[in-house]
């Protein structure tokens, strides 16, 4: 099946000061990108009052194994807390993972429960950003999940990236709910109350 290759880095639950980082991250990033000759597209942002959660961008299909490497994994980045004057921590880290995603002739979500609406991309990334109408709106309507797309420029390019990002909303949430049941079971071994019986078994 062919993936449609992804990078995402995250604060994941760190503070304000990792949301920063992202930030930070994502910068050297495109810049060490545009230096390598390596197109990257940012495709959606999570962004925060002082930087992002996350961001997402996508790879080129040929995109060198070996410098990819040198960026998967954790970041630290280094500064003085500009959040938290006279905090004594330095030292921020971000997650930068490889998150790729389904073909979208593989995604089966039906097309009646999806409504795109055109849009104007926006944000940080200036030649990396699409600056036409051609960036798309899309909202699932049975989940209510809602992404913003803008890394092609061509609108039809684009609902097929956003049907791809909802499948893999919808993935996330399912192992979510498979992950919560797990430690809904996990935790049953640590609350049996003993007596009152819904059952009596006598003998062996």
């Amino acid at each position: 099946m062919l993936l449609i290759k992804m990078l995402q880095i995250t604060a994941a639950h760190g503070p304000g000061e990792c949301e920063q980082a992202v930030a930070i991250t994502l910068r050297a990033l495109l810049r060490d990108a545009e230096q390598r000759g390596v197109a990257l597209q940012i495709v959606e942002e999570n962004a925060s009052a002082v930087g992002y959660k996350s961001v997402l961008l996508q790879l080129p299909q040929d995109v060198p194994q070996a410098w990819l490497a040198t960026w998967v994994g954790n970041v630290q980045c280094v500064f003085a807390s500009p959040l938290r004057p006279g905090h004594r921590r330095k030292n921020w880290f971000v997650g930068v993972q490889r998150c790729d995603l389904p073909d979208p002739e593989t995604v089966q979500i039906a097309d009646q429960d999806i409504v795109f609406q055109a849009c104007r991309a926006s944000g940080k990334g200036g030649q990396h950003v699409n600056t036409t109408d051609s960036a798309v709106h899309a909202l699932h309507v049975p989940s209510g999940i809602a992404v913003k797309v803008m890394a092609e420029r061509s609108q039809h390019a684009n609902k097929r990236l956003a049907r791809s990002l909802i499948a893999m909303r919808l993935a996330e949430r399912q192992e979510l709910k498979k992950e919560a049941a797990k430690q809904e079971r996990s935790q049953q071994h640590w609350s049996l109350i003993r007596g009152n019986p819904v059952r009596v078994l006598r003998g062996l």
